[in-house]
């Protein structure tokens, strides 16, 4: 007897009915995707997932009654366990710091392709954090700095940092730095019992707190 795996079920939260149905139609063509509930607010988010217990919401942030920004905070407090994605068309760099700071798990703007953002929920499902291309540029771009001496991180270190906080994956930076996928992993083995963190999301946190962009 064949078991089948288990589905990542997502709760879609936007005001505009086209924007729903639109990703519905496109996540349930997803073999390990099942869209489980609609909302068209942030209360409305709240309430669904309590009854509803998705593993993921995928949320857009300018919406009416409770925004995303305030529906984050929200379900940081109230159900934490749930990974939260958040689908935007603002791609300026404070309000996606507001975003992250509030407890989001990732952030892509609304111009990707679907297929990335299959990837997004895929990577925040499994416990990473990811942001849509253009949101890194506006976090990351060219603003990294070096930490401070007690942290002891090389300048390479520093950059393959920015990047994980960012969600790319150990090819992925490989290929922006120009260095071995073997290089990146040491680098990330060095970061990790340098400052004794051990998850993507610290990573990012430390990141925000260290001002290791501007």
């Amino acid at each position: 007897m064949t078991i089948e795996p288990l589905k990542i079920r997502v709760l879609l939260v936007d005001d505009h009915m086209l924007v729903l149905d639109g990703l519905q139609a496109r996540l349930e063509m997803e073999a390990n995707i099942e869209v489980i509930g609609t909302a068209s607010n942030g209360l409305e988010a709240l309430e669904k997932a309590q009854q509803l217990q998705p593993d993921l919401v995928l949320m857009d942030v300018s919406m009416p009654v409770l925004n995303g920004l305030e529906a984050t905070k929200r379900f940081r407090s109230e159900q934490a366990n749930i990974k939260i994605l958040m689908l935007s068309m603002h791609n300026d760099k404070e309000y996606i710091l507001s975003l992250i700071q509030s407890g989001a798990n990732g952030y892509v703007l609304k111009d990707v392709s679907s297929e990335e953002l299959v990837q997004a929920i895929n990577m925040v499902h499994q416990g990473g954090t990811y942001f849509s291309s253009k949101a890194s540029d506006a976090l990351f771009g060219e603003s990294a700095k070096i930490p401070s001496e007690e942290e002891t991180l090389s300048p390479r270190e520093s950059a393959v940092l920015v990047e994980v906080a960012s969600g790319f994956s150990n090819k992925e930076i490989a290929v922006r730095l120009n260095i071995s996928v073997r290089t990146v992993e040491t680098h990330r083995q060095n970061i990790k019992r340098k400052l004794d963190i051990h998850s993507s999301a610290g990573l990012v946190k430390y990141a925000i707190e260290h001002d290791l962009i501007k």
